[in-house]
């Protein structure tokens, strides 16, 4: 626990097997209440590595795509009782060591969400991340800026810390179950007022560390102004989105598809 509160990592999971023991290792768990992994149809033996490190372990028969792993590992984290929800990739491209600083901004009541930044302190060109990705990130992050009206550096990031309010109030059901999910998680929590923070986070790219291709790069930035637009004429008025409506499809906790 820190401050109080209980704090739960899920790790979205897909063909992680030869990277999850050494991200495991480094989670501060003296601080975490609950570790929990959710195998999207992985071909390796990702699952069976997880339970024999006694993480709780769930898994999709079928692929469900990012954002519907996303979606059922923040459901099993409210359904265990957390208040702040970590999400961290098991392929060990972050650090877990940024784990209890960010989860602590969320637990003190500092911000809703927070944010491990790669473009902070220049982390993902020294990271090794790919240069056309790196102008991409920029180019996307200033688009989304002024669209959203916010100061952020990057909105691509895959390390991020919840509060369980956030979780609960967003209407993350409506969201995609791809890669853009992400971002359309980003865009509700702005729109929803929900207060974010970030904290510089070094990260590495290497032949086992998840990484989408250039196609798929394309489909999601794509798909990242199409939800800046759909922001901006739904804050206007219009035209109305249903990722932005109050009354959206939530996470249920009794949903038996879990």
């Amino acid at each position: 626990m820190l401050f109080g509160k209980k704090i739960a990592v899920v790790m979205p999971a897909h063909n992680a097997e030869r990277t999850l023991e050494q991200t495991y290792a480094e989670v501060p768990l003296e601080y975490v209440d609950e570790v929990i992994l959710v195998d999207d149809g992985s071909a390796d033996g990702t699952a069976e590595l997880a339970r024999s490190l006694d993480i709780t372990t769930i898994v999709h028969p079928q692929n469900r795509g990012y954002g519907g792993n996303q979606k059922t590992c923040y459901r099993e984290a409210l359904r265990c009782g957390a208040d702040v929800v970590v999400m961290l990739h098991p392929d060990y491209q972050y650090t877990p060591k940024l784990l209890v600083a960010m989860a602590s901004l969320v637990a003190v009541g500092q911000y809703d969400l927070v944010l491990g930044s790669r473009v902070l302190s220049e982390g993902a060109l020294k990271g090794g991340m790919p240069r056309y990705k790196y102008v991409a990130n920029r180019l996307l992050t200033l688009f989304q800026n002024l669209l959203l009206g916010k100061k952020l550096s990057e909105y691509h990031t895959g390390y991020r810390a919840f509060s369980r309010k956030l979780l609960l109030t967003l209407p993350l059901n409506e969201n995609s179950d791809d890669f853009v999910f992400d971002n359309q998680m980003l865009a509700q929590a702005a729109f929803f007022d929900f207060s974010m923070g970030e904290v510089s986070c070094p990260t590495k790219y290497f032949e086992e560390a998840s990484s989408i291709n250039f196609r798929r790069s394309v489909v999601y930035g794509l798909g990242v102004l199409a939800t800046s637009v759909a922001y901006r004429l739904h804050k206007l008025g219009f035209a109305r989105s249903p990722i932005f409506e109050a009354n959206g499809a939530k996470l249920s906790l009794d949903d038996p598809q879990a």
